[in-house]
Formats: C-alpha cells, sequence, structure tokens
C-alpha cells in the first residue's frame, strides 16, 4: 500500500523565491559598513591610525582625493 502524498505548495516548487531573513542579517552589516565608512572619511577619530601620523595622512589624501 503506497503512502499518500502531499502536493508541495513551498514557494521554491511554484517558480516563486521565498527568502525571509532576520532583521540582524540586514542591519548588523549596514551598521559595520556605515561605521568603517565613517572612519575612513574621518580618520581623526580612529585611534589605530592616531598613533602613525602616516597613516592618517595617507587617509587624509584618499579622502582628498574621492571628495575633491
Amino acid at each position: 500500500m503506497s503512502a499518500p502524498t502531499h502536493p508541495r505548495t513551498h514557494p521554491a516548487a511554484t517558480g516563486g523565491v521565498d527568502i525571509r531573513l532576520p532583521w540582524w542579517a540586514i542591519a548588523l552589516p549596514a551598521v559595520a559598513f556605515v561605521a568603517l565608512l565613517l572612519l575612513i572619511l574621518n580618520p581623526a577619530d580612529a585611534h589605530a591610525a592616531a598613533g602613525d601620523p602616516t597613516l592618517g595622512h595617507l587617509l587624509q589624501r584618499l579622502k582628498e582625493l574621492v571628495l575633491g
């Protein structure tokens, strides 16, 4: 005796894509990106760059090149 099969109602079976991410899967990378971008745009706030003036000077030049 064969077991009854259930019809597939999964969106992938019908051709649609249903991907659900938790809120933090989008928020955390976005926050990290913004924080790194702000450190690049204002190297004086980066405490690690404050110890090496060459790195801070280089980042300042890059900022001037990018932003004009």
